[in-house]
């Protein structure tokens, strides 16, 4: 019973010296740039900005790939973050490569829908609650406006209802940090030292 135990403790020891070893040797390194870009997006994964989520679109930037200012629901107040952070000039956004519209919330018409489950695919943050054959309807507090569900919907139940700014809806927009401009309010002596 006693060597039993031993050998179980033995056993136990040489598996956590493999996975430690493991766990250092292959250990995988991520970019911080790309993590605080990827930080400040709004992790929608809508893809208007023709990347396939908000990560690709941060590695993107980190590269020089792509412009600061093609994310429609990061909005301006991202973009002068994601500025700010790069110590990049702002750029205004441009109508032809980014489609900005107004805040909408998806909504099926139950009546309609025959349940293939194409749209909760479709969704990337699963605002889409259904099973097949059954009727599919949208957690309007979920809903990034992405409109991505409506391409493989077959039968066309699904449409995007504006959301009207009023007291419930109405959000705070993201702050924008100022370090830079910080250094530019402290009087002359505060500089020098």
């Amino acid at each position: 019973m006693i060597s039993a135990i031993l050998v179980a403790g033995v056993l136990a020891l040489a598996f956590g010296v493999v996975l430690g070893y493991a766990a250092v040797r292959f250990k995988v390194e991520g970019n911080p740039v790309v993590d605080k870009i990827d930080a400040m997006l709004p992790q929608t994964q809508c893809g208007q900005c023709g990347f396939p989520g908000c990560r690709p679109y941060a590695e993107a930037i980190a590269k020089g790939e792509a412009e600061i200012n093609l994310c429609p629901p990061g909005g301006e107040s991202g973009m002068l973050s994601l500025a700010q952070l790069l110590d990049k000039s702002p750029v205004p956004f441009d109508e032809t490569l980014v489609n900005l519209k107004e805040d909408a919330v998806a909504l099926i018409d139950e009546q309609s829908c025959i349940g293939c489950t194409l749209c909760i695919q479709a969704c990337p943050v699963d605002a889409i609650l259904g099973t097949s054959k059954q009727m599919h309807t949208v957690i309007a507090s979920e809903c990034t406006g992405c409109e991505l569900c409506l391409p493989p919907c077959p039968v066309d139940c699904i449409q995007m209802i504006p959301v009207k700014k009023d007291l419930r809806t109405w959000k705070w927009p993201y702050p924008i940090v100022a370090q830079p401009m910080l250094q530019e309010t402290l009087p002359p002596k505060a500089k020098a030292a």
